[in-house]
């Protein structure tokens, strides 16, 4: 740093200003330091500035690393939310079975500033965690015995409700749920929006299809059985994966879809849109939930007050209508 400053004409603490991106600091200045800082291939040295500031300018997440569509598009999302911010981004993976409050420990021991936990499943036990630092879930709560702690993410329940609404608007008398593997905060949540929305129109509850595993084969496997019912007339199935193997599944037994059942997804997978028929589903939007949880644990971390939700927030979450849905017809009788 002392050589930029010497080179570039200015105070380390000018130097020290634009690496960090402080303020106070006219672009022309700003400009020859940075062109200084390419010319001598200087690189800040990370463990030396957490000990001056007392921050690393670092992030960890610690995610299930799994590549199903939705996880995974959450953590690239994630990731280019901390970039933007001028943070660098630590993945800890829980894949191998591995405890959360083993990942967030690997990464304290690296060094980080917060900690965003990603799609967190249930353990068995109350989530409790020793974390130093602010700790922000995109699922269930998390208790922490010390430090700052909060939930940021999509509604899971009024997604749910929705994606039901839709098909009772369209005349069906109730919907059929397949559900997602229920250790998972985010299939419970969608299982509790089903269920919500049903209540609140007065439909019936039919029984639930096999708790499924988030892949087309358990999608396939639910599909089966359902397609046997002759009073199923609309099915919501908690992701786009098994919705597709339910919709192999209508096809192959010689249920129309949409003219005899209709069927909901959950994602809006790139493939949904080109299936035969196109899936109606309900879209996340990923990058909309990485930024408010990256501004929310960035505020914590930096001690500002925590962003409020804007007044016409963008929505984390929109129904996408496409051919596998319409209205409900009479049941089909079957041998």
């Amino acid at each position: 740093m002392t050589e930029v400053a010497r080179a570039a004409g200015v105070s380390q603490k000018t130097v020290s200003r634009v690496v960090n991106g402080e303020p106070h600091v006219s672009p022309e200045v700003r400009d020859r330091v940075l062109r200084v800082i390419q010319e001598l291939d200087y690189r800040p040295n990370n463990t030396a500035r957490a000990l001056l500031l007392g921050r690393y300018r670092r992030i960890g997440v610690v995610s299930l690393g799994t590549a199903l569509y939705g996880p995974s598009t959450l953590l690239i999302a994630l990731e280019r939310a901390m970039q933007r911010a001028g943070y660098s981004f630590a993945l800890a993976s829980t894949l191998e079975g591995q405890r959360v409050s083993v990942a967030v420990e690997a990464l304290l021991e690296q060094g980080v500033d917060g900690i965003v936990l990603s799609e967190p499943i249930d353990e068995g036990t109350p989530l409790r965690l020793g974390a130093d630092v602010p700790v922000v879930s995109l699922g269930e709560g998390v208790e922490l015995t010390d430090g700052l702690g909060a939930v940021v993410g999509a509604d899971g329940v009024d997604a749910a409700r929705i994606a039901t609404e839709h098909l009772l608007a369209l005349g069906h008398r109730t919907v059929w749920h397949i559900p997602g593997p229920q250790n998972w905060w985010a299939a419970r949540d969608r299982l509790r929006g089903w269920r919500e929305a049903l209540a609140a129109a007065g439909a019936p509850e039919p029984p639930l299809a096999p708790e499924g595993d988030w892949s087309p084969a358990a999608g396939y496997a639910a599909g089966r059985q359902l397609a046997r019912l002759a009073d199923v007339t609309a099915v919501f199935a908690a992701n786009d994966d098994m919705a597709i193997g339910a919709l192999h599944a209508f096809a192959e037994s010689g249920r129309d879809v949409p003219g005899d059942v209709s069927v909901i997804g959950y994602d809006d997978i790139p493939a949904a849109a080109y299936l035969a028929p196109p899936l109606t589903t309900v879209r996340q939007n990923f990058t909309a939930v990485a930024d408010r949880a990256v501004d929310h644990l960035i505020a914590l971390i930096e001690g500002r007050p925590v962003p409020a939700d804007p007044t016409e927030p963008e929505p984390a979450v929109e129904l996408t209508v496409r051919s596998s849905t319409g209205p409900a017809r009479s049941p089909l009788s079957h041998d």
